[in-house]
């Protein structure tokens, strides 16, 4: 899939090399569930993004690379929550050497309206750590509405942890 600047396409075997260079990175993990990856987790993730190829497929998910100018500069994955009623979780790492161009927005809004105007979904959530800003102003710019703050919801990394959820209706979309 193409926006205006960028690719977006599946995972692919030779996606080792870039995803532990992003995953490992403190900066980028601080906010994820996981620890920085090692090459061994990165070998574990790569295969299970490389079977998240079609959101109607046996594993009801969508894992994407976003490619800028060739290069690969982060992911989003869609995966339903809950397939019989057309609900589904979206989630995006961009590379922070990327940041402030607008790209997680324009890969994020893409997959959004993949979600909606292909897969014909009725409801995509997004949640993460409330201290990610950056994270929480993308779901805005690409029209997700804050429906939640849970205080210490999560358990993360020896520590408690916020979490926002944002969420998006088809309706959301069609006006």
């Amino acid at each position: 899939m193409d926006t205006e600047r960028l690719h977006l396409r599946p995972h692919q075997p030779g996606d080792a090399g870039w995803l532990y260079r992003l995953y490992s990175n403190p900066e980028v993990a601080r906010y994820l569930l996981d620890e920085p990856w090692t090459a061994e987790l990165t070998a574990r993730r790569l295969a299970e993004r490389l079977s998240r190829t079609d959101l109607d497929g046996e594993e009801g998910a969508l894992a994407l690379v976003v490619e800028y100018e060739r290069t690969p500069v982060g992911d989003v994955q869609l995966w339903f929550t809950d397939r019989a009623r057309r609900v589904a979780e979206i989630g995006w790492v961009l590379d922070p050497a990327h940041g402030g161009r607008g790209l997680a927005t324009e890969a994020v809004g893409a997959v959004l309206a993949l979600a909606f105007e292909h897969a014909q979904l009725h409801r995509v959530v997004a949640m993460m750590d409330a201290r990610n800003t950056p994270s929480a102003r993308l779901a805005r710019r690409v029209g997700m509405s804050q429906e939640a703050h849970l205080r210490q919801a999560w358990w993360s990394k020896g520590e408690w942890n916020d979490t926002l959820i944002f969420a998006m209706l088809a309706a959301d979309r069609t006006g």
